[in-house]
């Protein structure tokens, strides 16, 4: 875990303006502690994640949503849109994103989580940034386990940077951690400004954010979001896993299908290579359902 000024691999800033991971790497035992014992699974929230000019820079470089560079994932478990283009972003988030990616960063995070040969996916298929408006949602899952177009590719890890600045617990957006039977919410997480999380995926990680926002219009809960997987022989490839909460009645039912829908989705684009941008026209056009008015 050099110390040393660097600069990342494109855009110019150092990696020391990104984050402190020297200070992050003096306190591993405790967090490999904290995140191997954190039930339901492995997972570790962390305050203060980037520098404070560094986050606040980065909430105010979030481009809006727009038609050509946001896919929107609007249907029964879900409502949100993501921006997989970095060059699209503004130079903080692009050296933010680039230092998550890098391979000290990597080394840092196989330490924590005990993951050995992690690996950043550079076409962030499925994360980037994320917006979801007032209204918007996303049901408890268990994520999808292998990369749609590399299937050798394993998915392990999730890291989620969370900006949002002035977020009240009023406008919901928690993130809910289940209990591997799906009986119990175990922990939530609210998505603070400046706030990490990063946790293990498998098939019964359970975890999302249910309830409809209930922010003002104009305001949305945004996060950077990056996966990690590790390479192997013959992973099992499951899709994302939706699944319902005790005492969601009759919402089961939706829920259950659309999954299907989602499953049968995910069995088209691993074989002829339909992209997310594809699937967000099916479902009737970019904002067509939007989860509010921005």
């Amino acid at each position: 875990m050099s110390g040393g000024m660097s600069t990342d691999h494109g855009s110019g800033a150092a990696v020391e303006q990104v984050l402190d991971l020297d200070a992050l790497a003096r306190q591993l035992p405790e967090l490999r502690t904290r995140y191997a014992t954190a039930p339901p699974f492995p997972h570790v929230a962390l305050d203060g994640f980037l520098r404070p000019d560094v986050a606040h820079a980065a909430v105010l470089e979030v481009p809006p949503v727009d038609r050509e560079h946001w896919v929107n994932y609007v249907h029964a478990n879900e409502r949100k849109f993501a921006n997989t283009d970095p060059s699209t972003w503004g130079p903080t988030l692009r050296a933010v994103w680039e230092e998550m990616t890098s391979p000290r960063f990597l080394r840092f995070l196989g330490e924590l989580t005990g993951i050995e040969g992690l690996v950043a996916d550079p076409s962030l298929e499925g994360a980037g940034l994320h917006q979801t408006r007032s209204g918007g949602f996303l049901n408890i899952h268990a994520d999808f386990t292998v990369h749609p177009h590399r299937r050798h590719w394993h998915r392990r890890v999730n890291l989620l940077v969370y900006l949002n600045e002035d977020w009240l617990p009023e406008y919901g957006g928690d993130l809910e951690l289940w209990s591997r039977d799906m009986r119990t919410r175990v922990e939530v997480v609210a998505p603070l400004a400046n706030r990490a999380v990063v946790f293990t995926t498998g098939a019964d990680t359970w975890h999302g954010h249910p309830d409809p926002l209930r922010c003002p219009p104009g305001r949305a809960r945004q996060s950077l979001a990056i996966y990690y997987y590790t390479v192997e022989d013959a992973p099992v490839a499951r899709s994302t896993e939706y699944r319902a909460r005790p005492g969601d009645g009759a919402k089961s039912v939706v829920i259950w299908l659309d999954k299907e829908l989602v499953r049968s989705y995910d069995w088209v684009k691993r074989r002829v290579g339909l992209s997310d941008r594809a699937w967000a026209r099916m479902l009737g056009g970019f904002g067509r359902r939007s989860s509010g008015p921005g």
